[in-house]
């Protein structure tokens, strides 16, 4: 090992240090800390480590966390220059915002103050790998020590010790699992929604964007390095977040309070629909409301709609202490699961309204079945039991044919409705909807609303509550109304 002689410049000291920095990194100073190494093709664990492969369980993979809370995190890529990231934590303190900071191995030992700041103002520093290379293509021994090392240098600098390892995009396969995994980091993580090139929009797009797209438990995936537009995000953010009425908490914290989703299989009642190919005799029963003996009313909610949509319809119904019937086209909770759970946990009852919302009578039985039976097994895996076995053809279009198809898969009641105000039509103002709803209404109604974005039921329902609740009506779910409910 060369001796450092007496009396050598302070500048001479600085630059041997900075040479130490990088050749314990395995970057080029040249490159300003980003991976020059040559990839070849992907590389299969057992190739790459001439067998030597974690043999545990793979970390766990992350794109949003399961819960109905009103919560979500931001994350951060990479790690700016040092203005840029102080600007940032500043802007993140003025809209007290705590946020999950995934940062690079080699820019925690070039400015390691850097990273310290981020923990003192209360933010997570996790794995953002060494240089940000992309795994997916190297060894699985080479994916490790760049995950090891990465590890090693945050705690060291920060005291820290990470959980959670993101690579630069976000991708992963089984062999970055494992790594981390023998890395002792308990989950890769992803993204529910990437603004990493965002910025190339206007703010009031963005804005739109972001509030249409903002998900219970999702992970918001930003970067520092190359975004002039990192700090003016945040303002954006923040706000889309606030209007939906959601906050935004580190990504452990969110974690800590998420629960595992038990498998399909595992749920009872799962299998409650099933194909039936033996269809033609099926006996259905065909409701609208219900018998009128009390001054009992269903509201119900048909199709999906964003958290934005659907968490004001919730909170509505939640301060006049209604309990409703939400009939879910199960593609909107098979991309948003938290959602539908979240409508189940504020007491109210999820059905069935086909997969894809079709109009029922154009499809042959066997298509209709797939679309009742996977409708389904989607909702009970997003809420984690059995829907109420109502079924709502969507338009309210059936005939004979399909409803015999329909109860033999299972869904025995179609459940259709006495009180309609055509509440899609973007056209329909709320005062039109509520007078509709106010002169119609009868014992034993059902009331058919929507919760689709850009429409006017949002606006009309206190005031549809309101005066139906001031007519004497108390308000049950569909099942309820029915005389369903155990």
């Amino acid at each position: 090992m060369a001796i450092v002689k007496a009396g050598m410049h302070k500048w001479q000291l600085s630059l041997i240090a900075l040479l130490l920095v990088f050749f314990l990194t395995g970057c080029s100073i040249l490159q300003g800390g980003k991976d020059v190494e040559k990839s070849g093709p992907a590389v299969t664990a057992e190739e790459g480590a001439g067998g030597e492969v974690y043999a545990g369980e793979k970390s766990k993979a992350v794109s949003f966390v399961y819960t109905a809370q009103k919560v979500l995190t931001l994350t951060f890529n990479g790690m700016g220059d040092d203005k840029t990231m102080n600007e940032l934590l500043d802007e993140l303190d003025k809209y007290h915002i705590k946020a999950t900071f995934f940062l690079p191995g080699n820019r925690v030992a070039e400015e390691p103050e850097i990273a310290r700041e981020i923990v003192a103002r209360g933010h997570d520093v996790e794995n953002n790998t060494l240089n940000r290379a992309d795994l997916t293509q190297v060894s699985y021994q080479e994916a490790h020590k760049k995950i090891q090392r990465t590890s090693q240098i945050i705690e060291k600098e920060t005291g820290v010790k990470p959980r959670y390892v993101r690579t630069r995009s976000g991708a992963f396969n089984d062999d970055i699992r494992l790594a981390a995994a023998q890395c002792g980091l308990e989950a890769v993580i992803s993204y529910s929604l990437n603004l990493q090139d965002w910025h190339k929009d206007s703010s009031q797009v963005v804005s739109g964007f972001v509030r249409k797209h903002v998900t219970r438990g999702g992970i918001i995936a930003l970067n520092t390095e190359d975004n002039p537009q990192v700090v003016a995000d945040i303002a954006i953010i923040a706000k889309a977040v606030s209007e939906v009425g959601y906050k935004l908490i580190p990504l452990s914290k969110l974690v800590a309070i998420g629960s595992e989703r038990k498998p399909l299989e595992t749920i009872p009642g799962y299998d409650a629909a099933q194909i039936n190919p033996d269809f033609k005799k099926a006996e259905y029963d065909l409701v609208y409301k219900g018998n009128g003996d009390k001054k009992e009313i269903s509201l119900t909610f048909d199709d999906w709609g964003t958290d934005y949509t659907v968490t004001k319809i919730l909170d509505i119904l939640e301060q006049y202490s209604i309990k409703s019937s939400f009939f879910l086209r199960a593609n909107g909770p098979e991309k948003n699961p938290n959602l539908a759970r979240a409508i189940l946990e504020a007491g109210h009852e999820v059905a069935n309204h086909t997969y894809s919302h079709p109009v029922i009578t154009t499809l042959t039985p066997e298509q209709l079945q797939d679309e009742v039976v996977k409708a389904h097994q989607i909702i009970t895996e997003a809420i984690q039991q059995k829907p109420a076995m109502l079924f709502r053809p969507p338009t309210g279009a059936f005939d004979e044919a399909s409803a015999q198809a329909v109860a033999a898969t299972g869904y025995r009641t179609i459940a259709m409705y006495d009180v309609t105000t055509y509440d899609w039509d973007t056209s329909k103002k709320a005062e039109d909807i509520v007078r509709e709803i106010i002169e119609n209404t009868e014992n034993g109604s059902v009331i058919l609303l929507h919760m689709l974005d850009d429409i006017h039921t949002i606006e009309a329902l206190p005031a549809a509550i309101e005066g139906l609740k001031s007519k004497g009506y108390t308000f049950v779910t569909m099942s309820k109304l029915l005389g369903m409910e155990p």
